[in-house]
């Protein structure tokens, strides 16, 4: 079984290495396809340095990772951001999972890095969110190449695309969380944030979403609500 690691990235020299380490750690069959949206800062240099493939693409999440399926070959496909680290053993659990096969794919449990509370917040939020079938990118979302093309695959959208993307797969068969091992992803985009502020543009994105408002829209929004500052507390 060929596990296709697909990651988009956009100025991610600081992230980048850990997360291509810890793919090299991992003893299973894969391709690595790093497909960025316009870096400025070195990234690009250090994937070809590591060996991956990379792909050049438009800017946006969900447009880097539509390309990236599109290249990719193997029978697995696995989104993984480049801030989120792949623990020993991780690619093979994928490979565990899918050995049943009425499974058409999942996501881990997530651990956010960092030691402040709301970081430790979020790891029980979202596994919260996991019982009730929703989770999002940074938990690592990987499904089976039929599946993917039998549901439509990603959409090329400004935001909201690893959401879109587990509704459907969700509505399509079985899915699984795989608990151990966990991956762990930086929580470096709530830093100097309200927390009770981030917690409300998530609820307001989503309602958003469902009364059909443009993701470009949403995406306008969410950039304004993350670049502003604030105190965490205040």
């Amino acid at each position: 079984m060929l596990i296709s690691i697909i990651i988009p990235t956009l100025n991610e020299a600081e992230m980048l290495p850990a997360t291509l380490t810890s793919l090299r750690r991992q003893e299973a069959g894969m391709e690595i396809i790093v497909c960025d949206g316009g870096s400025t800062d070195g990234t690009v240099q250090i994937a070809r340095a590591a060996g991956p493939g990379i792909i050049m693409t438009g800017s946006g999440r969900g447009q880097q990772l539509a390309a990236g399926a599109n290249r990719a070959t193997g029978d697995v496909l696995v989104f993984l951001h480049a801030d989120t680290v792949l623990a020993p053993g991780a690619v093979q659990a994928i490979g565990r999972a899918l050995a049943e096969p009425t499974i058409a794919g999942g996501n881990f449990r997530v651990l956010f890095d960092g030691p402040s509370d709301f970081a430790a917040w979020l790891t029980g939020y979202y596994a919260w969110l996991r019982r009730h079938s929703l989770y999002y990118g940074d938990s690592v979302i990987f499904l089976r190449r039929p599946v993917y093309d039998s549901i439509g695959g990603i959409k090329p959208i400004a935001l909201m695309e690893d959401y879109d993307l587990v509704r459907r797969l969700e509505a399509f068969g079985p899915t699984i969380c795989i608990d151990t091992p966990p991956v762990v992803t930086s929580s470096r985009r709530f830093e100097g944030r309200s927390p009770w502020r981030i917690y409300a543009q998530w609820v307001m994105i989503h309602a958003l979403y469902y009364l059909r408002v443009r993701p470009d829209v949403l995406a306008r929004l969410y950039r304004s609500a993350a670049h502003r500052p604030t105190t965490l507390g205040h």
